[in-house]
């Protein structure tokens, strides 16, 4: 049964974009009610023929209403034929109805158009200057991987691959697939436990769930090997998980008894974990033996929400609920931090995600740092130094007051044509961002959602984008096959 009520869900999201085409706040405000309802009905146990029934009677409605989402030159067959229950991209973001045509259709673009583009964007990335977050003109590795695509080929995640909703009614504040791997996710949840969750083979489905806090969980990450999960709870202990069989192998409380709110690995070393905690402390952590590291805790100005160490493991990004980002000195030898730079990002503004980027390799330039802060902006820093000092590059509008909302890079997506980051937002919606564009940078808007998204992560090969929301939906997102 849930899975044709999140079919009928994916047809009403596809054509939610001809929808009212002056009044964009109708659209969002549909598509969240028609989510709460089908869930609702989902639970009454109706007869699943006649829910199909329904299924194809509203496809064809929907169809003679608005007429067909494409022309036939446009898409080969195999997009047409998986049109019923795939959620479009918003490819023009304009109000105006005759920017898109009679009924704000999709342009027919051809193949040969796309290569010509290509190549017009790669001449002009040629001339940008040295400063420029975009990839060099010899990323040719990068650009044989990607192929000469458009940025709207590049972010088309449009078809509603899955739709999990096991914690429904419990927000779901963080996500994340496991370290290069297409089909394993794993999600916490404010009710207290986790789950891991397999997308392949087909249908997806709970691997195992997590449970054994007894609070709120708010943060995990997976080991680097993915055989361990760590998670933070507000029950003040830091659980180290078995992801084969949902053990908890061992249960760290915290010294100061206080609410434990983010955590991440070392990079190189997955044997130590840091943690924030609700006291502003900031504390390196031995899993094996449970124990602090000699010189590896330090204070911020506030209640500690987000960490994220650089590639290489040498710098540690801390942030607080005073809006403040510290930049701190990891020892590999020791466990060791000493703390070198404060950035006030904006004085009592929470700092609720922070993602690093090191662009600093033969195929492009910039290390860069991404921060969700509650000042209804996404922020681009350029790391200008070896201390983690940032310099602002870009920021981007987006509706973010007072929730933990998270963003995350595009990187493979990233060394083709323009430089994209995804975020979550309030207004229930998935944003695409190009970074270079200095207007328009929104590439893409997924909908969908019932209430504000929290967080967003791809798989290891972009092929898949998962999105989880306050509500305790998460919907799994598939690229639009070309």
């Amino acid at each position: 049964m849930a899975a044709v009520w999140q079919q009928v869900l994916a047809v009403d999201a596809r054509y939610n974009a001809y929808r009212t085409p002056t009044f964009p706040q109708f659209r969002t405000q549909y598509i969240r009610r028609r989510s709460q309802l089908l869930r609702e009905n989902a639970k009454c146990g109706f007869e699943p023929g006649l829910r199909r029934q329904y299924l194809r009677l509203r496809s064809q409605l929907l169809a003679l209403r608005y007429g067909p989402l494409s022309e036939q030159s446009s898409f080969r067959a195999s997009s047409v034929r998986s049109s019923r229950t795939t959620l479009d991209r918003m490819e023009d973001f304009e109000e105006d109805p005759r920017a898109q045509g009679a009924r704000g259709h999709r342009r027919s673009v051809s193949r040969g158009s796309y290569q010509l583009q290509a190549q017009m964007n790669r001449a002009v990335y040629d001339e940008r200057p040295a400063g420029s977050l975009v990839p060099t003109s010899v990323a040719e590795a990068s650009r044989a991987m990607a192929g000469d695509t458009t940025l709207s080929e590049n972010y088309a995640f449009a078809g509603m691959h899955h739709i999990f909703d096991q914690h429904v009614d419990s927000a779901v504040p963080r996500l994340q697939f496991a370290n290069d791997d297409k089909h394993l996710l794993a999600c916490c949840s404010l009710d207290g436990s986790l789950s891991i969750m397999s997308l392949s083979p087909s249908p997806p489905s709970v691997k195992v769930t997590l449970k054994g806090h007894g609070g709120p969980v708010t943060d995990f990450a997976w080991s680097l090997s993915n055989d361990i999960i760590v998670s933070t709870s507000l029950d003040g202990t830091l659980r180290i998980w078995n992801t084969e069989d949902g053990r908890c192998i061992r249960e760290v409380r915290d010294p100061e008894s206080s609410e434990l709110l983010c955590c991440t690995f070392q990079p190189m070393n997955n044997n130590l974990t840091v943690v924030g905690n609700s006291k502003h402390h900031l504390q390196v952590v031995n899993i094996s033996t449970g124990k602090k590291t000699k010189g590896g805790s330090s204070k911020l100005t506030g209640r500690v929400l987000s960490l994220s160490f650089d590639a290489p493991g040498r710098i540690l990004w801390a942030g607080d609920d005073r809006g403040s980002i510290f930049s701190f000195l990891f020892d590999m030898a020791t466990g060791k931090l000493t703390k070198a730079k404060r950035l006030v990002v904006s004085e009592g503004s929470s700092i609720c995600s922070i993602s690093a980027r090191s662009w600093i390799s033969r195929e492009a330039r910039d290390p860069s740092l991404l921060i969700n802060a509650c000042v209804n902006k996404l922020l681009l820093y350029r790391v200008v130094d070896n201390d983690g000092t940032l310099q602002l590059k870009r920021s981007f509008p987006i509706q973010h007051g007072s929730q933990h909302v998270h963003s995350i890079f595009c990187p493979l997506m990233s060394f083709r044509q323009g430089a994209c980051v995804v975020t979550g937002s309030e207004d229930a919606c998935v944003y695409f961002f190009d970074v270079e564009r200095n207007t328009k940078a929104i590439v893409n808007k997924l909908q969908g959602h019932g209430g504000p998204v929290l967080d967003v992560s791809f798989n290891c090969d972009e092929s898949l984008l998962a999105s989880a929301d306050s509500t305790g939906m998460v919907i799994i997102w598939r690229r639009e096959q070309k």
